[in-house]
C-alpha cells in the first residue's frame, strides 16, 4: 500500500468519525463548545487475561469467544473523535474479510463510561460500524479490573460542553488469539491492512 492509499484510508476513517458524531450526538439546540479530548498512554504493560462483561440481555466472557480472534478496544460512545476513528479502521479491516474469516473474528468494544452507556445504546452504536463488533460494559469495579489486565487507562474529566464530562482514555486495539491469549497491541491509527494481516496470521495458527 502506497502513501496515497494510506492517507485516503485515514481520511475515510476521520470522515466516518465526524458522521457518527453528527448522527448520534449533535444537538443544534444545545450550545456545543469545543471538546478537548486527550489520548492517554498505557498505564502498564498489557498482560491480558479472561474477563466478563455485560452485553445486550446477557453476560459475555472472553472464554465464550474461544476459537475466535478478538479485537478488543476500550472507549465510550460519546467519544467525539478517537473511538469512531479506531472503530472505522477496524471496520475497514473487517470489510475485507471473507465470510469464513468473519465467522471466526469478533470486535469487542468495552465502554469505560457505564453511567451513560447501557447495553442497548452500545449495541446500536457498534452495529452502526459492523455487525461483528460487540458493544459491552460492566460495573466500574469490574471495568477497572479489566483495564488493569490490558494496561488501558482512562479518567473522567469535567467539561463545560453539552456532554457534561468527557473520558480521556488510551486508544489501543488488543488482538487476542483463538486460545484467549493477548498477542498484539496495536497503536491508535493502525491501518486496516495491518489489522487484517495480524488477524489472518492468527486465524491460520
Amino acid at each position: 500500500m502506497d502513501k496515497k492509499q494510506s492517507f485516503a484510508l485515514v481520511i475515510i476513517a476521520l470522515l466516518s468519525a465526524a458522521l457518527i458524531w453528527v448522527l448520534f450526538f449533535w444537538n443544534p439546540d444545545v450550545e456545543n463548545r469545543p471538546v478537548k479530548h486527550e489520548t492517554l498512554e498505557l498505564s502498564a504493560r498489557p498482560t491480558g487475561g479472561d474477563f466478563t462483561v455485560e452485553i445486550q440481555n446477557e453476560d459475555l466472557s472472553l472464554q465464550d469467544l474461544r476459537g475466535k480472534v478478538v479485537l478488543l478496544y476500550f472507549g465510550y460512545t460519546q467519544c467525539p473523535d478517537i473511538c469512531p476513528t479506531s472503530l472505522s479502521l477496524m471496520t475497514q479491516a473487517l470489510n475485507q474479510m471473507s465470510e469464513e474469516e468473519l465467522a471466526r473474528v469478533r470486535g469487542l468494544f468495552v465502554s469505560v463510561d457505564p453511567n451513560r452507556d447501557n447495553t442497548t445504546r452500545l449495541e446500536e452504536y457498534t452495529h452502526y460500524f459492523h455487525p461483528n463488533i460487540i458493544g459491552a460494559t460492566a460495573e466500574k469495579e469490574q471495568i477497572d479490573k479489566i483495564t488493569k489486565l490490558y494496561g488501558a487507562s482512562y479518567r473522567i474529566v469535567d467539561s463545560d460542553s453539552a456532554m457534561g464530562y468527557i473520558v480521556d482514555h488510551s486508544s489501543y486495539t488488543y488482538v487476542i488469539d483463538k486460545k484467549g491469549k493477548l498477542r498484539y497491541t496495536l497503536a491508535h491509527g493502525t491501518l486496516p491492512k495491518k489489522i487484517l494481516d495480524v488477524v489472518r496470521k492468527l486465524l491460520v495458527e
